[in-house]
């Protein structure tokens, strides 16, 4: 059933045409994914269709009865509400429901034999029911934790939440409301892999249908089965993910190319065949000249496909070569706050990072990813540990937020400003390259959108000739067509990447290794995304941990043995070895009890994580609370395993140096 379609639909702004003629349709259960270079319109399109923006010419079609619910890329909330209060405004009408079940009942009870009012009462009540009454606060419980929101938020004024936390609040509430089109605007920008998994797995259960505006690739991939690409002011529609869409999209370049070369190779035959009639100068020639020529104006011209001239051109070079170590750590911690209200980010943080290497770094938000890349360009001091830089290491870095730019500058002086003995027609020409052409490099750094200053941070860092790239999130803004060039230049540069990332894409494309940051310390990945994933996957890998901590303590305990004990007598050193031995013994089946209690509790927690992410679960938010309870109780038990053994073993390795 189709709940959605557009006939001929245009926007135009003056002159500037943003959609000319768009047609399509919408099936119910639909999932369509929205993609186009920055400034094509995609936004644009979605605001025609919620009605927000008015449609200059066509025919547009909603199903009546179609509730939409739109995440744009800015939220509406209330500034002073709280987070829970935000979620429960949600539910107005069940409060309002609830109010009136209790007005009824009070009149039930002083008029018992009233039939109609009981009846009235039963009727409220099913609403109630229907409508989610009895289950709305854990379906908020359980989205908000889902969404990376735990208790100690709930409380929390909307007014203190960073930027990205208010993203994903605002994709929790949409969520909540279960509207029959659901219009996503850059749905996955500030949310971390966890949080995106799980996002996947319930669009790809929602009943409902889904358009989603997004530059994530790997999500499209999972989530999408029909993509919109918004390019050259059309809309064109293609069945499959992004992968098919990407084979697809070539194939029909290549043939528009084709049909454009062959139109330009018929009228310049064409206009040759009319100058050489002109030329004889007769008066049929003539004739027959005007009669092509009224043809060839009423061609419908083909537009030449955008290709590599419409793209981003990017690449990055080093002015000079590093040592082959580049950085190394040991121990790295980072405390912040004082005295009783400090708050450790991470703690052992060890790295060893060669020359040409292409090294990735995921965690959770608030890990403290961009803490450690601004420790690693001396910017902030560590609690703990040392860290040293190789011969020649020159950074460049690229901030997520384009805090370096200065807005009052315009985009012409801001390059200038860094890279004063270039000329000005230099100047314009490499940023040219960066699409900012004509007037727009007198444009304001502070107008710019996200996508333009992320092209303007990137060139700035081009043009450094740094030759260790410290890079958080750059992909963020970048439209597809722009990430594309990236990545390509990270692959060609000789010099040495550092990069925080969440673009699963990117991240099985670009590193040579994934480091994952925990509070705990670095987990190392020999590989790219998916093996990563395979690896995380394993059961098990917390024991391996584990043994091999134990292994360390067993060559503590051999150096202690090899020395053995002196002036004792050989009836005293038997004794002294045979209490030390039963000691050993007991300490070492403290360990293997604490181990397998360990073991079990990774096995139940990623039994868990499993019943979260199931798709059967999706919409029952009762079950996604109390599963999540549990695993929060699960986790703490866990880690006061983990505290405890390390105490064993520390007594464990303590008691064989004392022998």
């Amino acid at each position: 059933m189709i709940i959605l379609s557009a006939n001929s639909i245009s926007k135009i702004y003056g002159t500037d045409v943003i959609i000319d003629k768009a047609s399509f349709h919408v099936n119910a259960g639909d999932k369509v994914g929205i993609v186009g270079r920055n400034g094509a319109g995609k936004t644009t399109l979605l605001n025609m269709l919620t009605g927000e923006l008015g449609i200059d010419e066509g025919e547009f079609f909603v199903s009546q009865s179609t509730r939409i619910g739109y995440l744009k890329q800015r939220d509406n909330f209330l500034r002073e509400n709280t987070v829970m209060e935000s979620m429960d405004n949600i539910f107005s009408h069940l409060h309002k429901l609830e109010e009136e079940i209790h007005l009824t009942a009070d009149k039930v009870a002083a008029n018992p034999s009233d039939r109609s009012l009981q009846e009235r009462l039963d009727s409220l009540q099913q609403q109630y029911a229907d409508g989610g009454g009895y289950t709305y606060k854990s379906e908020i419980t359980g989205i908000l934790s889902s969404m990376a929101f735990g208790p100690e938020f709930y409380n929390k004024k909307i007014s203190s939440l960073s930027g990205g936390e208010r993203t994903r609040l605002a994709l929790a509430a949409l969520l909540l409301e279960k509207p029959d089109l659901l219009l996503l605007d850059e749905p996955t920008n500030h949310l971390d892999i966890g949080t995106l998994k799980w996002l996947e797995q319930y669009l790809s259960a929602y009943k409902g249908t889904v358009m989603i505006v997004s530059h994530d690739r790997y999500f499209l991939d999972r989530t999408v089965s029909r993509i919109f690409e918004v390019e050259n002011h059309k809309v064109y529609c293609y069945e499959g993910n992004y992968t098919a869409f990407a084979a697809k999209k070539s194939q029909r370049r290549e043939t528009e190319l084709r049909a454009y070369n062959n139109q330009q190779r018929e009228i310049a035959r064409q206009e040759e065949m009319i100058r050489r009639m002109k030329q004889h100068n007769t008066e049929k020639l003539v004739k027959r000249a005007q009669s092509r020529e009224k043809r060839l104006e009423h061609i419908e011209r083909l537009e030449r496909p955008e290709g590599e001239a419409g793209r981003m051109k990017i690449h990055f070079k080093q002015n000079f070569q590093s040592g082959n170590d580049v950085i190394s750590a040991e121990g790295l911690a980072k405390e912040f706050g004082r005295g009783g209200e400090k708050k450790l980010l991470f703690e052992n943080v060890s790295l060893d990072i060669k020359r040409g290497e292409r090294i990735c770094i995921v965690g959770s938000n608030g890990v403290g990813k961009t803490t450690l890349l601004r420790m690693i360009m001396g910017e902030l001091t560590p609690t703990e540990g040392r860290l040293k830089l190789g011969h020649n290491v020159a950074f460049g870095y690229y901030d997520q937020g384009q805090l370096l730019l200065d807005e009052k500058n315009t985009v012409l002086e801001e390059l200038k400003e860094s890279y004063r003995l270039y000329t000005d027609t230099e100047m314009r020409s490499i940023l040219g390259r960066f699409l900012f052409r004509g007037d727009d490099v007198f444009l304001p750094v502070g107008s710019l959108s996200g996508g333009e200053k992320a092209r303007l941070s990137l060139l700035k860092l081009m043009l450094s000739g740094a030759n260790t790239l410290i890079l958080d999130e750059p992909t963020n803004h970048l439209d597809i067509d722009s990430k594309e060039v990236f990545e390509a230049a990270l692959l060609e540069f000789p010099g040495t990447a550092v990069i925080v990332s969440h673009d699963r894409y990117f991240l099985q494309k670009i590193p040579t290794r994934i480091l994952e940051l925990t509070r705990e310390g670095i987990n190392e990945y020999l590989g790219q995304y998916d093996y990563y994933v395979e690896k995380k996957e394993q059961p098990g890998s917390g024991k391996k941990y584990l043994n091999e901590m134990r292994g360390s303590a067993g060559n503590a305990v051999a150096a202690a043995e090899k020395g053995g004990a002196k002036g004792l007598s050989a009836a005293e050193q038997r004794a002294l070895n045979k209490q030390r031995e039963a000691e050993e013994r007991r300490r070492a089946r403290l360990l293997e009890k604490l181990e397998n209690e360990i073991a079990q509790l990774e096995e139940k927690d990623a039994q868990l994580e499993r019943q979260l992410l199931s798709q059967e679960n999706m919409a029952d938010y009762q079950l996604l609370a109390k599963l999540s309870k549990e695993r929060e109780e699960v986790s703490a038990r866990l880690s006061a395993a983990y505290e405890e053994w390390a105490r064993a073993e520390e007594n464990f390795t303590q008691s064989t140096r004392n022998c």
